[in-house]
């Protein structure tokens, strides 16, 4: 037998140390991944990091459209005047109330939604089509279909409610305004939440459930011991993702109060500084304030959660 027989046949089975041929072969590989994605980071840069950057430069102006002549640099005078104006506070929590509230009750119902979708064993392609029909329809078309639907001359939510009487304006004070404005961007969105959950429940060991119910688990012990538990990274990515959306809200509350009754976002807010007021310098420094919370906003919810991605890739 030759000493390289030997040695192969000498060696130990937990040796998982990579061989340097294997070495060259992965670093080669990695090479050519970055070389791949090079061009794509760099168009990805170019998009989103110019306007950003941008934003923030003109948000250091007094800067306005209606005299581009008499363009000022004022440092952080911007954010000092958005810092410092209640309107600014009031419109940033109202984008709070509603991110809070209307995340709260899409996780419910779309989790109830990703259920049904889970474990239907009948017509699944059309149950599914129906709840996620929703989703598919443009935001400021279903604003302005729930605008008619809770309109007191022709909508039907009045007649759904009678205690109210026909007569009842939705859109004439603050609370049933911003009540509307969160029924249309719940019923807008559910479906993308029960979507990504039901991604999560498909991830769910059967094995583990049965062997749950084998024990004596209620259904409410392997709901909250095993399900949940298991579905813990894709319950944050859904939060994430529908948080981040609703704290940009716009589309509805434009349609269907622009910013009547203080209804207003932030993004209604940074709108009517720059598109209507044409006041780049406030604007820009709005949208960069706009940046800085959906930072806080993502940090904040991957904290609460404590999900180790990559961990929970592994793990499935």
């Amino acid at each position: 037998m030759s000493t390289t027989a030997v040695q192969t046949a000498t060696a130990d089975p937990d040796d998982k140390t990579p061989s340097p041929q294997a070495s060259d072969r992965a670093r080669a590989e990695n090479k050519l991944g970055r070389m791949l994605v090079a061009p794509a980071i760099v168009l990805m840069l170019l998009v989103t990091a110019f306007p950003m950057l941008r934003a923030l430069y003109l948000s250091l102006f007094s800067y306005s459209l209606t005299a581009p002549d008499e363009r000022e640099f004022v440092g952080a005078a911007n954010y000092w005047t958005a810092l410092t104006d209640e309107l600014f506070w009031r419109d940033t929590a109202n984008t709070v109330f509603i991110m809070v509230v209307t995340v709260a009750v899409e996780l419910v119902i779309g989790f109830a939604f990703a259920m049904v979708m889970h474990r239907v064993i009948f017509a699944r392609g059309v149950i599914r089509t129906s709840i996620l029909i929703p989703y598919g329809i443009i935001t400021v078309v279903s604003g302005f279909a729930w605008q008619f639907a809770f309109s007191n001359t022709n909508g039907f939510v009045n007649g759904w409610l009678p205690f109210l009487g026909d007569g009842f304006n939705w859109f004439a004070q603050y609370e049933s305004s911003m009540i509307a404005i969160m029924v249309s961007e719940i019923w807008k969105t559910t479906p993308f939440m029960s979507l990504l959950l039901l991604a999560g429940l498909a991830n769910v060991s059967e094995d583990m459930l049965e062997a749950a119910k084998v024990d004596g688990a209620s259904w409410w012990q392997r709901l909250t011991k095993v399900i949940l538990p298991n579905m813990r990274a894709a319950i944050m990515v859904a939060v994430l993702f529908r948080a981040l959306d609703a704290y940009r809200i716009f589309d509805n509350i434009y349609v269907m109060t622009a910013g009547a009754n203080g209804t207003e976002s932030i993004s209604f807010l940074t709108y009517r500084q720059v598109i209507e007021q044409f006041q780049l310098g406030i604007g820009s420094a709005l949208s960069v304030l706009l940046f800085l919370s959906v930072l806080v906003v993502a940090f904040g919810i991957v904290k609460l959660f404590r999900v180790d991605l990559a961990q929970a890739r592994q793990e499935n």
